[in-house]
């Protein structure tokens, strides 16, 4: 989705496609989790698989009719296993992908850091229940949702790192704040909440930067690339967090993950280059534009 946004959509309008298209992945899993608990107790465990397939097949006629194909250059090569890995490997040797793509490990690991044992820690310290937790994410996701599209349409104006960074820096304090100041349930509400907004305020931005690093050709696999070295960090994250808090505890958790937001931070502010509001290449992006013929 994000890749095509970069393909439709000019630059300077990017960051607010994309945070449209991130709430609205945050508001599925608002209604969607809930909605599949109940059909399933009502009518059993088939019953959301049985909706889910009906909205899958609703998007794909919407997707068939509606959505046009944007008229980029695409790529002509034959599509294996082996060319995929060449591609990443040669996408990986620009010093400013790199950056992008370790930036974008290090924003999920610093998530999975802070979030998987987040649960635990209330029910242990604050006897949170179950449908606590639960209306807590209902909470995270609405401020996802509220957002998005904001920090997408600010970031238009104002540019991405900006953002970015600054989002990472609230993050961090964030984090670190948490054991101290969450004292009683209502806090960790308004915390959480905080958190979140600070979340999709990365999210929605570099994921719009990223589509300008690279030409129209090469974008759905840059962006492949880093979906897919997001979720390595998020489940290195996962698998961290838990001797983390079984040794030291759940401080030791938030600092961690505070330590890898400020790494983004530092990596987006001096290794990842800011778009011009046109979306024309960056001069370390020139490699991969084709030659003007009639400059040859």
């Amino acid at each position: 989705a994000v890749s095509y946004i970069g393909d439709y959509f000019p630059y300077n309008r990017r960051g607010w496609a994309t945070g449209w298209v991130m709430s609205g992945m945050a508001f599925g899993q608002i209604a969607g989790i809930p909605l599949g608990i109940v059909l399933a107790g009502t009518y059993g465990f088939k019953a959301p698989f049985y909706l889910f397939a009906v909205a899958m097949a609703a998007t794909f006629v919407m997707i068939w009719f509606r959505v046009p194909q944007p008229d980029v250059q695409r790529s002509v090569g034959r599509l294996t296993v082996a060319s995929a890995v060449k591609n990443y490997r040669s996408m990986l040797s620009q010093g400013e992908i790199a950056a992008a793509a370790l930036a974008y490990f290090t924003m999920f690991l610093g998530v999975s850091l802070f979030v998987v044992y987040l649960p635990y820690w209330l029910e242990q310290s604050l006897g949170a229940t179950p449908n606590t937790i639960a209306s807590l994410f209902v909470v995270g996701g609405i401020a996802n949702v509220l957002t998005g599209p904001k920090a997408g349409k600010l970031s238009d104006r104002i540019g991405r790192k900006r953002i970015v960074i600054l989002s990472c820096i609230g993050l961090s304090v964030v984090m670190l704040l948490t054991t101290v100041l969450v004292r009683e349930l209502w806090v960790a509400y308004v915390l959480y909440f905080v958190t979140m907004v600070l979340v999709a305020m990365r999210l929605s931005p570099f994921s719009a930067l990223l589509t300008a690093l690279v030409s129209d050709e090469r974008r759905g696999t840059l962006m492949s690339m880093t979906i897919a070295l997001g979720q390595v960090g998020f489940a290195v994250g996962a698998a961290m967090a838990g001797p983390l808090y079984s040794r030291f505890g759940y401080g030791s958790n938030t600092v961690l993950g505070a330590i890898a937001v400020l790494i983004m931070a530092g990596i987006v502010a001096y290794l990842v280059p800011e778009p011009n509001p046109q979306g024309a290449p960056s001069p370390n992006r020139t490699a991969d534009v084709p030659a003007d013929p009639a400059r040859a």
